[in-house]
């Protein structure tokens, strides 16, 4: 037999990374500590987690019912260990796994791996931003039938499967909620909660975070949008720190952005450009606070005391001027394409009979209640004759701009408020950090991107009952987790060695994705010639990367 014949080949690509911070984390452990290890079962319910994982982080499209078909040709042995063979992967175990994760209770679960994160990797939580998405789902579920009014956000019982309002533009479908509190350091996701698809975010947020405080054992600041502010939640969470955007509902809110002048507003100073070294921002403590301070160019702002709900709180009136062209353009792209309705509308009227002045009159009355940006007068009602010899009543109108709503908008466009409850002198944040700290509420859309990509496990699901939803939603935060935390660790070691790696345009970056590194590892191969273990296709940058990883990444592919 010639050694071509003994050799086996088998695919490890990327997922050695995810492999590696997996134990990094160590997700394994602490799955099985806190569920068990039966001796009967051939593989742990930790093991069957860690198989989960690399298959959501696999980006190949696989849904969990191709689970066993994703693992036949890859290393196995090598990802989750020699005992394991890919029989062991099938939809049985995966069920009773899910199922005993569920009973565990998923929160609490995901909170405890979190935590252990967060000090092992010295996670900076002083800013932590909550959000909400839904994803839609298919089939029928008897959750949706007889459902009852919960109050508390803690529950023994599944959620209920409906149709709500759907952030993916899907009303046709049912749906369920997630929401997510993640760190402004990385992304790192702090804590998912499963929610019924009909859960309005006003209605849960303030319990949300209430419910967060008492799980953890750290002090943040609560960032979140304009659906957190209430009169009730403000005094739900009184005891915490937030920032939060003011809705433009409130009738304060409104006068103090009509009324600004932007003559009283301050803005950032100017910032000289950051220093470049060989291609690479230097990167320190001050430069970062600068190159962040930098994306506020553009930006204005006036302080505001204001006592709402009983709570005392600085209101920020930011205006972008970014945005306010942006508005403005909108504003007259509205304008013109409503004049031309309004002309279209007078032709019409003027061609319609009436029998009385009245009808006429209330006719104009529904005409200009759709109009918001301009109003039909009435210039001549005359009385004629039809041809059958009744008396009819023509009108004429003349479209007017609503020069005070317009006015209103002008003033408004580019404009918006943030509050925040940290009104003491010995706390209180600049303007520029309560600004930057809300723009870096992307931190849970990136999460929500990441989540509904259609390389990652699914946008929709076909699983078939709501438990299971549940925990398909625990695990894919745990993806999240994975994904966000490797990507945090890769940038701050080259950050700190002041070394880049090229991206997708040959152009050297400290902040590279890390779905943009997985790429660059596809290829790699586990040659199995004569009982000995080889990794095919390792180069020179790949090692380099791997050495910016944590050191666990390393052992997959025989480094270690």
């Amino acid at each position: 037999m010639s050694p071509i014949e003994n050799a086996k080949i088998k695919n490890i690509d990327h997922l050695g990374i995810v492999a590696g911070l997996i134990d990094e984390i160590g997700i394994v452990e602490t799955i099985n500590s806190k569920l068990g290890v039966d001796s009967r079962e051939k593989i742990t319910a930790g093991i069957m987690v860690k198989a989960i994982l690399i298959n959501g982080l696999g980006f190949v499209s696989r849904p969990l019912y191709l689970f066993k078909q994703f693992f036949d040709d890859k290393a196995i042995e090598i990802l989750l260990g020699e005992d394991v063979e890919s029989d062991y992967l099938n939809d049985d175990k995966i069920g009773r796994v899910m199922d005993n994760l569920y009973k565990y209770g998923l929160n609490n679960l995901f909170i405890e791996i979190v935590l252990s994160v967060i000090k092992k990797f010295k996670i900076d939580t002083k800013y932590s931003h909550l959000d909400a998405t839904s994803f839609h789902l298919h089939g029928e579920y008897k959750s949706e039938i007889n459902q009852e009014s919960q109050e508390e956000i803690t529950r023994e019982r599944p959620i209920f499967i409906t149709k709500g309002y759907s952030r993916d533009h899907r009303p046709d479908l049912k749906q369920c909620v997630l929401d997510l509190i993640t760190s402004s350091d990385g992304d790192i996701p702090l804590l998912m909660r499963a929610g019924d698809g009909n859960e309005a975010d006003k209605a849960v947020f303030g319990k949300i975070l209430t419910e967060f405080k008492k799980q953890i054992v750290f002090d943040s600041i609560m960032v979140c949008d304009s659906a957190l502010y209430s009169q009730e939640n403000l005094k739900l969470i009184e005891h915490l720190k937030w920032i939060s955007r003011v809705p433009m509902t409130i009738k304060k809110a409104q006068e103090l952005v009509q009324s600004v002048n932007t003559l009283e507003m301050k803005e950032i100073e100017e910032i000289e450009e950051i220093e470049e070294i060989e291609g690479i921002e230097e990167i320190d403590t001050e430069q970062n606070e600068k190159k962040t301070y930098q994306n506020l160019k553009g930006y204005k702002w006036k302080e505001e005391i204001v006592n709402y709900g009983g709570i005392k709180q600085i209101w920020l009136i930011v205006e972008s001027q970014k945005r306010k062209n942006s508005d403005l353009e909108k504003l007259d792209k509205k304008l013109k394409k409503e004049k031309s309705k309004v002309e279209k509308l007078l032709k019409d009227l003027k061609k319609e009979d009436f029998e009385t002045p009245e009808q006429a009159r209330y006719k104009l009355k529904g005409v200009n209640k759709h109009l918001k940006l301009f109003e039909i007068k009435e210039v001549k009602l005359t009385e004629s004759k039809s041809k059958d010899n009744k008396t009819i009543y023509k009108m004429e109108g003349v479209g007017h701009e609503k020069l005070k709503e317009i006015e209103i908008r002008r003033k408004e466009a580019g404009r918006f408020i943030l509050a925040t409850n940290i009104v003491n002198d010995d706390e209180k944040l600049k303007p520029e950090e309560i600004i930057t700290t809300y723009k870096n509420q992307q931190s849970c859309e990136r999460g929500f991107r990441f989540l509904k990509d259609p390389l990652f496990f699914a946008d929709s699901f076909f699983v078939e009952n709501p438990e299971r939803i549940e925990t398909m939603l625990f695990l894919m935060s745990l993806c999240l987790l994975v994904y966000n935390l490797g990507q945090r660790e890769l940038r701050n070691s080259l950050k700190r060695i002041k070394i880049g790696i090229k991206n997708q345009l040959g152009k050297l970056t400290l902040s590279p994705t890390l779905r943009w590194v997985f790429q660059c590892f596809q290829g790699i191969h586990l040659l199995t010639l004569n009982s000995v273990n080889q990794i095919v296709n390792l180069t020179a940058e790949r090692n380099f990367i791997l050495n910016c990883l944590p050191s666990s990444c390393q052992k997959y592919y025989l480094l270690s």
